[in-house]
């Protein structure tokens, strides 16, 4: 159980009737591309390609995002990375609704095991925002979601692991779920005994830096294990004043800060980002840890970057970085012990 005077219980006892502000904001933003266009002061005709506004995979962004892009520019980066389109429509071989075989590596239904000593939790399917590569788009999150009754047979399967070292909270975004129930799942994993590290990917301390509140920073500080969580942005454009004070508050309650980016064509694929993503990310004390080429999943083929040019830009990463604002630059292959390192 967590103790030092058991933030858990004071979560739980003290969660508000009404929506906390992060979650007014979650719960609104823009779910239609028309209305983000506007909000841009962008025409349809002035992008590349047409919009998809009944994409099977809703678009949904939150204002505090949108505010980052910059209005009148219809290649903003951050823009991009979110806005659906006619291309996600084009079949490409080699690209699949689940490209990493998950469904394959699940042990339970809201358990997938793929390397040694770690298991992963998908925690929900609910993100503050949807972006157009993610690998996950397609991933069937009503099997997994988390009823009580799943809860008891997930902690079971997880205690029964005798190599595990490390749990990941994933989604979705595991910061989807509200201070409360993530205070029941922390304090569910605390008595994992063979547990020595808790990791938690989430985009929401980018794109709703105010989800970041003082009852979760009790519970990260308080759980009885390092807390690691990475993040992931894309683009130093979404590294803003509030997204500062989010990560110094995280930095604050003990947390490690890692981030990881994908590799996006248009969006980062040239040195001048990515350099300018390393060092705002090092300015606000998150460690660029993993590059990533991109998942191949159906809908996301115009995103992709080929080898020979992430190597290439890779290098120039080396040439002109310090060695610790480098991130690995890897791939992630189906049924591999690790991922695969391109360099």
């Amino acid at each position: 159980m967590i103790t030092r005077s058991s933030p858990i219980e004071n979560v739980q006892a003290g969660l508000p009737a009404q929506k906390q502000d992060w979650e007014s904001q979650y719960a609104s933003g823009f779910r239609q591309p028309v209305e983000l266009l506007a909000y841009l002061q962008l025409d349809r005709h002035q992008l590349e390609e047409h919009i998809d506004a009944n994409s099977p995979f809703a678009m949904r962004v939150p204002m505090a995002f949108a505010q980052r892009m910059q209005p009148g520019n219809p290649a903003d980066p951050l823009l991009l990375q979110v806005l659906p389109t006619q291309q996600e429509n084009t079949v490409q071989i080699g690209f699949s609704a689940d490209p990493l075989a998950e469904n394959a590596a699940r042990v339970g239904s809201g358990v997938i095991k793929k390397y040694k000593g770690r298991a992963l939790i998908i925690t929900t399917g609910a993100c503050a925002v949807h972006c157009r590569y993610c690998f996950r788009r397609s991933f069937p999150y009503a099997e997994a979601a988390l009823s009580n009754e799943l809860l008891l047979s997930m902690f079971g399967e997880l205690a029964a692991m005798q190599d595990l070292e490390e749990v990941i909270l994933s989604g979705g975004d595991p910061l989807s779920l509200s201070d409360g129930r993530l205070a029941l799942l922390l304090d569910r994993l605390a008595q994992l005994k063979q547990l020595k590290r808790l990791r938690i990917h989430t985009r929401l301390p980018i794109v709703l830096p105010n989800r970041i509140t003082p009852r979760l920073l009790e519970l990260l500080q308080y759980f009885p294990h390092p807390v690691v969580m990475v993040l992931h942005a894309n683009h130093a454009n979404e590294l803003d004043q509030d997204v500062a004070i989010a990560t110094k508050q995280l930095r604050n309650a003990e947390v490690q800060l890692l981030n990881q980016a994908v590799l996006l064509r248009r969006i980062n694929d040239n040195v001048d980002s990515l350099i300018a993503l390393s060092q705002r990310s090092a300015d606000l004390g998150i460690l660029p840890y993993y590059l990533h080429q991109l998942d191949k999943v159906a809908g996301a083929a115009h995103f992709a970057v080929e080898d020979a040019v992430a190597l290439t830009l890779h290098k120039q990463l080396r040439q002109r970085l310090s060695g610790y604002l480098v991130p690995s630059l890897v791939r992630e292959v189906p049924g591999a012990p690790a991922k695969e390192l391109l360099f």
